[in-house]
């Protein structure tokens, strides 16, 4: 498994990070397995959330890897807090809960990273500042980042979050990737060129900010995968030709095309 930085900071993760936000629908043999899996193949960095499954995803996790000291050395952890109840709260009192509920679920002393989960557009960032400091000098959480987040959001939250800023995680994919075709369609009459995320693909890599796509497999919001599905004929065609020529599967054909990004722009691909 090919490595990279994280942002800014020292921690080298895998180019395909392991998301989780489904693994509470798996019983423990099978999660048992599919955790097994993506270590034999290097994927040793998985992607939580506190809203997922309520907390079973995080409790499935830990009970499936058999969490303990030795294994924790081995894996690297992310998890986001900030959603609850359908509405988005990023106050102090909130994040310090929270991540304590996380570590709780995950049997675990700490977070390798933290991500803000989706932008509170009310936000106090003094709040999140005192957050983060009370977090990493606790030990609890060793890196910070945001999930969702336009430039300025992020620019706000740097004002006072003394921590850095080490990934972005942003919808991206072959259906979804906005952020490259309005750099494409720049100065363009036409839909594509509408600035909808405030350059945040240039943004991320002039601050060296890594983007991680959530759902590179899924079109719209969560309508469903675009391998296979007649709304994509054309796109499907294409992927599974190219798929043809090199004898593998289509899945590995849409993950290429992110992993391209990678080599040349700091993206990081989630995987769910």
């Amino acid at each position: 498994m090919r490595t990279m930085k994280l942002g800014v900071s020292p921690l080298e993760v895998p180019v395909v990070a392991v998301g989780c936000m489904r693994i509470n629908s798996l019983d423990k043999p099978e999660a048992e397995r599919f955790i097994r899996t993506a270590l034999e193949e290097g994927a040793n960095f998985f992607d939580h959330a506190d809203i997922y499954g309520g907390g079973a995803c995080e409790e499935r996790f830990a009970d499936a890897i058999g969490m303990n000291d030795d294994i924790r050395e081995k894996i690297i952890l992310q998890s986001k807090c900030g959603i609850r109840k359908g509405m988005f709260d990023f106050s102090k009192e909130h994040i310090l809960a929270s991540v304590d509920g996380i570590l709780k679920r995950l049997r675990t002393d700490y977070l390798d990273i933290l991500l803000l989960h989706r932008p509170d557009a009310l936000v106090e960032p003094e709040e999140v500042a005192e957050a983060f400091d009370a977090l990493e000098s606790s030990g609890k959480v060793r890196y910070f980042g945001v999930s969702n987040q336009n430039p300025m959001q992020i620019e706000l939250l740097k004002k006072f979050v003394k921590q850095p800023i080490v990934a972005n995680q942003l919808q991206l994919s072959i259906t979804n990737a906005t952020m490259i075709s309005n750099g494409i369609n720049v100065n363009m009459l036409n839909e594509s060129a509408v600035n909808r995320d405030g350059s945040v693909l240039d943004y991320c890599r002039l601050h060296d900010i890594t983007i991680q796509p959530w759902s590179p497999f899924q079109y719209g919001f969560f309508e469903g995968v675009f391998l296979g599905n007649e709304k994509f004929p054309e796109l499907n065609r294409t992927i599974d030709e190219i798929a043809a020529k090199y004898e593998v599967s289509n899945t590995t054909i849409a993950l290429a095309w992110i992993l391209v990004i990678v080599s040349s722009s700091g993206v990081k691909l989630r995987r769910a």
